[in-house]
């Protein structure tokens, strides 16, 4: 079992009223982790740090702030096996899925620590004689970070990273779903060196995020929000910080679809579609949960899929046998039954049947899937994806877009022409052609439409959205004023 504190100024800290939460592993139903549940003072305390912090961390030169980003990505690397064992106790999946977290953790902060040069501006031409204007990008200050539990150490190393290498200092609200990954995070960045106070990380009990979050966001000294969950939470950050007048970023649900067109390869198209769909036990935002097939192909696809769904086991990811593991709750466990079990009353055709003991749940396909069943227009969230057929291109492309959600998707044909044509009329933040829905690397960049968010995360892209571009001129000659 981890013991959590946490982390402000660069101190373990336990909260400032004493409470504490459990996390329980989703494996065995024994505690994972205890970790502090903060107060409202705890936060106040975390984004005060954090701008103390600013005025040392922004005034650091770019090579300075790189070089010890780097050494953290170092670190992290480093530390890779006791990441994955944090990982599987507080959620479940398997050591593969948490050394990824690591490895591309890791990039993302290397990538980011190679921005700190490429935070540039420019030279505006201006009609007044003698007047330099330019345009100045500027860190912000104190930057709050929101990650949750299903990629642990990706998404919550992203929601620092590039707002580190602007110039800004971060407070990072842990998921209470793992409070000890994300605030081993934190440990990493402080024994880097980054400097007290340059990364805060505070975790939270269920029962108090309603008040954390506000709190986090409505702060005077907290500057610009980032967010990666669900679209219910999301709407609600989004709300909270109109009322501060306070850009945030967010990336928030999926329902990616894949299309496979009359051209495609097929074993590649299976391939591609088992892992985005099941991989991680289908908890990813990217995950593939629509497969939409030519008629043409139909059976043949079908009779692959699900002959290829059927050497996919999950089990203990202790056990280093399963490809997959298991669901991160008993909660998350009900709801996809509840989904499935609507899908059959509705005359879902589920070849593989619902296999589901406790929380680990075998990866199953549903040929068919209508609008009437819940799980055509709701993010499963499991190792599930649907199927329906089409005729005609129109109406695999109206398929595709029946869905409020715009994150990923994919397209299958050895026609590139055919297939670029059909991605660049999906509406989705990503598309990958003759590849999975599943695909992330630290310089991309990675954000949906619709109701997956805005905003983009990554690299050069996110500079905008963690720095105040300014106006800033000189007049270096006399100037005629008419007054």
């Amino acid at each position: 079992m981890q013991n959590v504190q946490l982390l402000i100024h660069g101190q373990s800290l336990n909260a400032s009223t004493g409470k504490t939460f459990d996390r329980i592993n989703p494996i065995d139903a024994s505690i994972a982790s205890t970790a502090a549940a903060a107060s409202i003072a705890d936060v106040d305390r975390a984004i005060e740090s954090a701008h103390q912090a600013f005025a040392v961390w922004s005034a650091l030169s770019p090579t300075e702030r790189r070089l010890r980003l780097l050494k953290a990505a170092d670190l992290m690397d480093q530390k890779t096996a006791q990441f994955i064992q944090i990982g599987m106790q507080e959620t479940g999946s398997t050591a593969t899925w948490y050394g990824f977290n690591v490895h591309l953790a890791a990039n993302m902060l290397r990538e980011a620590a190679a921005m700190t040069t490429q935070i540039d501006g420019s030279i505006i031409p201006s009609d007044i004689p003698g007047n330099l204007a330019m345009g100045i990008r500027s860190p912000c200050g104190v930057i709050v970070g929101m990650a949750p539990w299903n990629a642990p150490i990706i998404l919550a190393t992203r929601a620092l990273a590039m707002p580190l290498a602007c110039g800004n200092t971060v407070v990072l609200k842990a998921s209470e779903g793992c409070p000890a990954t994300h605030r081993f995070i934190g440990e990493v960045l402080h024994e880097a060196g980054l400097g007290d106070g340059v990364v805060n990380v505070i975790t939270h009990a269920a029962e108090d995020a309603p008040q954390i979050v506000e709190r986090l966001i409505s702060h005077p000294l907290s500057k610009r929000i980032n967010f990666t969950g669900s679209t219910h939470v999301g709407k609600i950050i989004a709300e909270i910080a109109a009322k501060s007048l306070k850009p945030v970023l967010l990336e928030l649900g999926g329902k990616a679809p894949v299309v496979v067109l009359d051209q495609a390869n097929l074993d590649d198209a299976v391939n591609a579609i088992a892992f985005g769909a099941f991989f991680n036990q289908g908890q990813i935002c990217m995950s593939t949960e629509r497969v939409l097939v030519d008629e043409s192909i139909a059976e043949a696809f079908i009779e692959k899929l699900v002959n290829k769904a059927k050497t996919i086991q999950a089990g203990n990811p202790l056990d280093n046998q399963y490809p997959l593991g298991v669901l991160e709750s008993t909660r998350a466990a009900q709801r996809i039954q509840a989904l499935l079990e609507d899908a059959q009353r509705h005359g879902a055709n589920i070849p593989l049947g619902i296999n589901i003991q406790a929380t680990c749940m075998q990866p199953t396909v549903i040929i068919d899937v209508t609008p009437e069943m819940r799980i055509y227009r709701e993010e499963s969230f499991a190792p599930v994806c649907t199927i329906q057929r089409f005729k005609t291109e129109d109406e695999a492309v109206q398929l595709a877009n029946d869905s409020e959600f715009g994150l990923s998707a994919a397209v299958f044909s050895q026609d590139l022409a055919q297939a670029l044509a059909i991605a660049k009329r999906i509406e989705s933040g990503i598309c990958h052609i003759n590849g999975a829905t599943v695909h992330d690397e630290a310089q991309m960049p990675f954000g949906g439409v619709k109701q997956s968010g805005y905003g983009r995360f990554g690299s050069k892209v996110s500079v905008a959205e963690f720095t105040e571009l300014r106006w800033i001129t000189i007049q270096t000659s006399p100037r005629h004023y008419p007054v």
